[in-house]
């Protein structure tokens, strides 16, 4: 699929990383349709309504890929029951709805690759996990294991599956990065809790090149995670944003404060994630930004 030029379908193309895929592919030469909810404005645009799973299958027709990274955001506002519905059914219901019109085509797609999340794993500590260790429990965890599992008409339709677990993207539009970098470029930035929890983040460059490559090798299927190879602490980090920026880190959050102002989402924040890209890694995928230094600098 690599020099082919190609019809692709983008759910959640608005997003930090969905637009960041969709720059890419349109640079070199592919005809991109954005999946949106309201009425379609033209041939590059497909009308679905995630949250109850409905899709317009007739527009996927000749989609040689269909990716998913839909999804309302995790960090965007407090974690209210309400809100925790609205995270749930924009995953869950749109993956289904998606799966479900793509296996309904007389010519599926070659590769349906559906979003998902290094909170599979939930909290790790010290202890590394890969694409093999058990999902945590939890919101975040469960979740994503009911995300992943609501893919399944696809794969049986006989469409190749692929599953990118993404870690924490460096990036200044959004995501966690995007909140981060306005802190530490006043000075204000520094360690989150004790600083001593995991964080498997990857640079935006990278976490779009992993999700092309994941397209375009027909061999590869199932889960990826997608974070850098070596994740680091919080506190060697939240150092390293500061040598980049030039600023001090000297104003650590305190765990209690965080609790306050995040509610139940400071789990997040404060738990650790030692995840590494172990499938990525043997397929022979190479990371332009492995390094966290690299990654706030291309940021």
């Amino acid at each position: 699929m690599q020099n082919e030029r190609m019809r692709i379908a983008v759910a959640g193309a608005s997003g930090l990383i969905g637009s960041a895929l969709v720059r890419s592919l349109t640079a070199d030469g592919h005809e991109v349709v954005r999946l949106v909810r309201h009425a379609p404005r033209g041939a590059d645009e497909v009308r679905w309504d995630p949250e109850r799973g409905q899709v317009d299958a007739a527009g996927l027709t000749g989609c040689a890929a269909v990716v998913n990274l839909a999804g309302a955001g995790v960090g965007d506002r407090r974690w209210t029951e309400t809100y925790k519905r609205r995270i749930h059914d924009s995953r869950v219901h749109g993956t289904a709805g998606l799966a479900k019109a793509v296996a309904s085509l007389d010519e599926p797609p070659r590769v349906f690759v559906n979003g998902s999340a290094m909170g599979i794993y939930g909290e790790t500590g010290e202890r590394v996990v890969d694409e093999d260790s058990p999902a945590g429990t939890g919101f975040l965890p469960e979740l994503c294991v009911e995300w992943e599992a609501a893919a399944a008409p696809a794969g049986q339709a006989g469409v190749r599956t692929v599953f990118p677990r993404t870690g924490l993207v460096v990036a200044r539009g959004g995501g966690a990065w995007g909140k981060l970098f306005p802190l530490f470029r006043a000075g204000l930035g520094g360690r989150m809790g004790d600083g001593r929890q995991y964080w498997s983040y990857i640079a935006l460059h990278d976490e779009v090149a992993a999700i092309r490559y994941l397209m375009d090798h027909d061999e590869l299927s199932g889960p990826f995670n997608l974070t850098a190879p070596e994740p680091l602490t919080n506190r060697e980090i939240t150092e390293a944003m500061g040598r980049v920026l030039r600023r001090p880190t000297l104003f650590p959050v305190p765990a209690p404060v965080l609790r306050t102002v995040l509610g139940e989402m400071a789990g997040d924040v404060l738990g650790s994630a030692r995840v590494v890209p172990k499938r990525l890694l043997e397929s022979g995928f190479t990371f332009a930004f492995p390094g966290i230094e690299d990654a706030v600098r291309a940021a």
